[in-house]
């Protein structure tokens, strides 16, 4: 029997996300959060919490204190720009509401956490209904409420990475709805509306504030919607609002840094410091954890006494030159670490056989997503050069400074998504060949 074709006919229409999957992702990750007790955070490193938000937490603490976006580790440092500033800010509001590192605090982070995973669930739906077909999209949906690892974070982690992983998805979902993928032909002259545009802006705006490491996927993703447009000069007065948008939503936070600084800081004020972190002389291709001022007291004390952008300059300049002077060690650093991307970043403290279990749903989750990828691009299928783009960019910071298996979370939906397709399509194979 001659094979089906790769892309059908697009639909005109989407069935809604079952609104089932959305609540069966958020009450099994609030039922697995609160029965495990996961919203009690042992103590670590100097203690006084800081295993609850780690910097972030201590700068949510600092501003539900008075003392400003400020003090990311122990004690009264100054302020900071160390991290994005949406996250911290949930955190410190919670805090002013519910009670500095208290029990409370941690289960209504957490349960927020839990409501962003969920809301994931419509955009994985909607990614896999207008690239694949329905079935994937059901698969996926399912695999996304239920699956541990797509989880975990929601769960354990007061941190931005689910809330970046809710802001990239939909980003994604906004991409293939302004190219008109899977929708109604007749309606593709129109799929680029000023509205969309803004969102745009609007959601890269955020995402910059969360995870600015993601922003290298940002022109990519830009020129391929104008890609698709039949007079893509039409679209310049959308993509100027939508840049005037993002920038809007920086300004505030650069000229904040501007203030305490007194120099530019667009965004984050720590890159000096992970470089070295990653790539200093004893570096294995992990962060050395032990050299952080977090972990070591003299880094906090060297920290505190330069400041935090003095540090992160000294700190760059031991890295870069320790890299000029050791290029080949940079470069086996750097595959390391793109392997740890992709197969797992190791444990060494933990239990052999749960490690080897952990590594290998790692490892055998990317595999599947990679080769769907490869083979939606091998048969030309919607959105492959988008999710391709998005494959190659947003691991590629992380090779050269640090990886950390929470570093892949936001490309997970697509994994998800794109191993299903792969799954599918080889049992289609099989069905089409006994038939």
């Amino acid at each position: 029997m001659p094979q089906r074709p790769e892309n059908p006919k697009p639909a005109v229409s989407f069935a809604p996300t079952p609104a089932r999957i959305v609540w069966a992702a958020f009450l099994i990750r609030i039922a697995y959060m609160t029965l495990a007790h996961t919203y009690r955070f042992r103590e670590y490193a100097f203690g006084h919490h800081f295993a609850f938000g780690f910097e972030m937490g201590r700068i949510g603490q600092a501003l539900a204190t008075g003392y400003g976006f400020a003090d990311p580790f122990y004690g009264h440092t100054g302020p900071t720009a160390w991290v994005g500033p949406l996250y911290p800010l949930l955190i410190g509001g919670v805090f002013k509401i519910f009670g500095v590192y208290t029990l409370k605090s941690s289960w209504v982070l957490l349960t927020i956490n839990c409501a962003l995973c969920a809301l994931i669930v419509p955009a994985v739906w909607e990614i896999a209904s207008r690239c694949f077909n329905q079935r994937v999209a059901l698969w996926s949906a399912w695999i996304w409420a239920l699956h541990p690892a797509a989880m975990q974070y929601a769960v354990r982690w007061v941190w931005e990475t689910t809330l970046t992983t809710l802001l990239f998805s939909w980003v994604l979902v906004l991409a293939l709805r302004m190219r008109n993928i899977g929708g109604d032909p007749d309606q593709a002259d129109s799929a680029m509306t000023t509205r969309r545009w803004a969102c745009f802006g609007l959601l890269w705006g955020l995402i910059a504030l969360s995870n600015a490491s993601l922003l290298l996927f940002l022109p990519c993703c830009g020129l391929w919607i104008l890609a698709g447009a039949k007079q893509w000069k039409r679209q310049l007065a959308g993509v100027l609002l939508s840049s005037l948008l993002c920038l809007a939503c920086i300004a505030p936070w650069t000229y904040r840094n501007w203030l305490v600084f007194h120099q530019v800081v667009p965004l984050r004020g720590n890159l000096g410091a992970e470089l070295y972190l990653g790539n200093g002389p004893d570096a294995n291709g992990l962060l050395m954890e032990y050299n952080h001022p977090n972990e070591s007291l003299s880094q906090l004390a060297l920290y505190t006494k330069m400041g935090e952008i003095p540090y992160a300059k000294y700190r760059g300049q031991l890295a870069t030159t320790y890299i000029r002077a050791n290029p080949g060690r940079f470069l086996l650093l750097s595959l390391k670490r793109v392997y740890y991307f992709w197969a797992g970043v190791p444990h060494p403290q933990g239990h052999f056989v749960t490690e080897f279990g952990r590594s290998l749903n790692f490892a055998f989750a990317s595999l599947a997503g990679l080769l769907g990828l490869a083979l939606a691009l091998k048969r030309r299928t919607s959105g492959a050069i988008l999710f391709a783009l998005a494959f190659l960019t947003i691991p590629a910071v992380y090779y050269f400074i640090t990886v950390h298996a929470r570093f892949r979370h936001p490309l997970e939906p697509l994994i998800a998504i794109l191993g299903v397709y792969l799954f599918q399509s080889a049992t289609r194979k099989k069905r089409s060949k006994m038939s």
